[in-house]
């Protein structure tokens, strides 16, 4: 494996620096930093500036892009920051926690050139096939009978029984995935994000998928998946599978967590706590502030130069990792102006060539989430301390473990 500083020593230009090696690197897996990682991006500026020598996973090390012109730089320049990690990967052992997630497939996010706008148009056609009409309908038809579920009691604990089974189910649904095999899918993933058991994880998830196709290449209906198949870029069957692992991916963990973030804001926040009972602050300004300063995956948009290279007075070097902090991009004090409301300069949908192409469908998700939540218990309030809440570790997430909340309560719903 690459160490940072070995093209650093090479390079001919004098006075420009190789990633600073001194000292142990800032471990992004640690409990501490998932606890606050807003500090930890501070003490990072203070010490590094925009490029933050990093560790992964143990022995994984990696450079943190944590300056906002820096990022929006590289994210716009995927010929000498491409997105294929294959040369990398090669050095990394296959039980590495962070590997499934970062290792190369056929499918647009680890692609570059051709590859990356041939499977990019199938899955951006496949999405924007999404009716957001119907999807507002899906939201609503999921969300009473789980709101239902917990709404007497006084009382839930609101991933488990609330974020996690509505995104869950809702992306089954336009994606075409049958509850079992969805559920066989989202385990996988799960073990992934926490990078614990993530090599079953991955096995588990290729299974599923594999089953999918095979099914709706049999019957297809009106979905991504049946669309992904359909599409003219003619996908192979290992293509698909790697489309749907990545839309799945993209589709649970970060909208889960984004309803949780911007929940919690909402709840602990007198600008949107007042909101809930007639405030001036909506929930999408509420989701676009958790946009800016706590995403749902917090460093990301990974790629690989191809040759060491030169970018703000450092030395990257060939084949390693650079992650875009998009959390701490956003809270770049050389662009943060501390005005959320009606701006959308954050880079929590990345930017350039892998900006996300289901940006619509995920805020219809979460903001109907959250809406049909608060409009049912808009007294809600946090059942513990927000200091107390959890957080879980992992490089590239900001997931809370568990959020209990109380409420008054209510009588269920009936739909409508």
């Amino acid at each position: 494996m690459h160490h940072l500083a070995e093209s650093g020593r090479s390079c001919p230009v004098a006075h420009a620096m190789p990633m600073d090696t001194e000292g142990p690197r800032i471990s992004l897996y640690a409990a501490e930093f998932a606890a606050d990682p807003h500090r930890a991006y501070r003490e990072m500026r203070a010490r590094y500036g925009a490029l933050v020598p990093v560790d992964l996973a143990p022995g994984v090390p990696a450079t943190l892009v944590i300056g906002y012109r820096t990022a929006v730089r590289i994210l716009n320049d995927p010929d000498h920051f491409p997105a294929d990690p294959r040369v990398w990967q090669k050095d990394i052992p296959l039980d590495c926690p962070v590997l499934p997630l970062l290792e190369w497939r056929p499918q647009a996010l680890r692609s570059t050139g051709a590859e990356h706008a041939r499977y990019r148009q199938a899955y951006t056609a496949a999405i924007n096939g999404v009716d957001l009409h119907t999807l507002h309908s899906t939201v609503e038809r999921i969300a009473i009978p789980l709101i239902n579920s917990f709404c007497e009691s006084g009382s839930a604990e609101l991933i488990s029984q609330y974020a996690f089974p509505l995104t869950f189910a809702v992306l089954n649904e336009i994606l075409g995935f049958p509850t079992e095999l969805g559920q066989r899918v989202a385990t996988g993933m799960q073990a992934i994000f926490d990078g614990i058991d993530a090599e079953r994880g991955n096995a588990m998830i290729t299974e599923a998928v594999l089953e999918l196709v095979t099914t709706k290449r049999a019957a297809p209906a009106d979905d991504i998946a049946s669309r992904l198949l359909h599409h003219s870029a003619a996908l192979t069957e290992e293509e698909m599978i790697h489309q749907l692992v990545t839309l799945y991916g993209a589709g649970i963990e970060p909208q889960q967590n984004l309803i949780v973030n911007t929940v919690l804001l909402m709840l602990t926040d007198d600008r949107f706590a007042g909101s809930v009972l007639g405030g001036s602050l909506s929930t999408r300004d509420a989701l676009d502030e958790v946009l800016f300063t706590d995403p749902p995956m917090a460093n990301f948009c990974v790629s690989y130069p191809r040759q060491p290279i030169l970018i703000d007075g450092v030395w990257l070097p060939a084949h390693q990792p650079v992650v875009i902090s998009m959390s701490g991009c956003n809270n770049d004090p050389e662009v943060g102006i501390g005005r959320y409301v009606d701006n959308r300069s954050h880079l929590s949908w990345s930017a350039g060539p892998h900006a996300c192409p289901a940006k619509s469908v995920a805020y219809l998700v979460v903001q109907d989430a959250i809406d049909q939540l608060l409009d049912v218990l808009p007294e809600m309030r946090l059942a513990i301390a927000p200091n107390q809440l959890s957080w879980r570790p992992g490089p590239f997430h900001r997931a809370l473990a568990a959020m209990p909340v109380v409420f008054p309560p209510s009588p269920p719903l009936t739909a409508r």
